[in-house]
């Protein structure tokens, strides 16, 4: 085993709190017989608050045919991955999102598209539910996919002369700007500053790995065109998950895009057709560049 998946089959491992890992249980008895591993991830993890937030996870799954009885989400997962649905287990929320094993480490390698999954799990992530040891080990070398492939495609935009947490800043920085992101300015920045030690044990590791992009700027706006209508399309096949529709889409764009949309009637009727007639007024707004 490499430094780097030795290191993140280490953290996978560390424990959760029990509530955590209760929902994750609870998470994985939705879908039987294809469930392999939740994750648990994002701000609650970080800060070490579960109540009164929103739990982040994701489901890993063995196929997606498996998985849903439903035509539709099968295909809406298969073609735009991940689905995400709302949870709740003995008092805490949650969302989880859905990817087969095969989806996982691919979104964590430098052949992604977006950077939606690599840049969540080149940050600490815990393994809250497994279903066995040969679905630990996939998920571990997923996950280690993640942070070479960050380096890959920040090292060539950090300064001259940056030092060893300056890269992982600059990456997060570059990841944040790449989606439609509710977070406040800095926050990228305050990741790292949670763990340092842990970002620099986890840079020597992945740094050897890592394989520089030549044309890494036009890398980055081609995340960023693609990132931001993803995050759009995504937020539009939530609301086929969630409730509230239509009017739940409109609140995460304009949280997330700081716009004031309101939704008209026909909106609420037809949610994701309505949200693609958003884009051309988001990328007027300077929502997507």
């Amino acid at each position: 085993m490499s430094d780097l998946r030795a290191l993140v089959a280490a953290e996978l491992a560390e424990p959760a709190d029990p509530r955590v890992v209760a929902m994750a249980a609870a998470i994985a008895a939705e879908f039987p017989g294809s469930a392999r591993a939740v994750l648990f991830y994002g701000s609650c993890l970080r800060q070490a608050e579960l109540d009164g937030l929103m739990l982040d996870f994701y489901l890993i799954v063995s196929d997606y045919r498996d998985a849903y009885r439903s035509k539709w989400l099968t295909v809406a997962n298969t073609l735009i991955p991940p689905n995400v649905f709302p949870f709740e287990h003995q008092g805490l929320a949650a969302k989880y999102a859905v990817l087969s094993e095969a989806d996982f480490a691919r979104l964590n390698g430098p052949e992604a598209r977006d950077v939606s999954v690599w840049a969540r799990f080149a940050q600490p992530s815990r393994l809250a539910w497994v279903s066995d040891e040969a679905a630990r080990a996939r998920a571990v070398a997923a996950v280690a996919r993640a942070a070479p492939t960050l380096f890959s495609y920040a090292l060539p935009m950090a300064e001259a002369g940056a030092d060893e947490l300056d890269v992982w800043r600059r990456g997060f920085a570059l990841t944040y700007a790449s989606e439609l992101r509710a977070e406040r300015r800095g926050r990228s920045e305050s990741i790292v500053d949670t763990d340092v030690e842990r970002y620099r044990r986890f840079r020597a590791a992945a740094l050897p790995l890592a394989a520089p992009v030549a044309d890494a700027g036009r890398a980055w706006r081609r995340f960023g065109r693609r990132g931001k209508a993803l995050s759009l399309i995504r937020l539009a096949k939530a609301t086929t998950t969630f409730a509230g529709g239509a009017d739940y889409l409109a609140w995460k764009i304009n949280r997330h895009a700081g716009t004031k949309i309101e939704v008209k009637p026909w909106q609420r009727r037809w949610p994701i057709l309505g949200a693609l007639t958003l884009l051309p007024l988001l990328w007027r707004r300077g929502a997507i560049r």
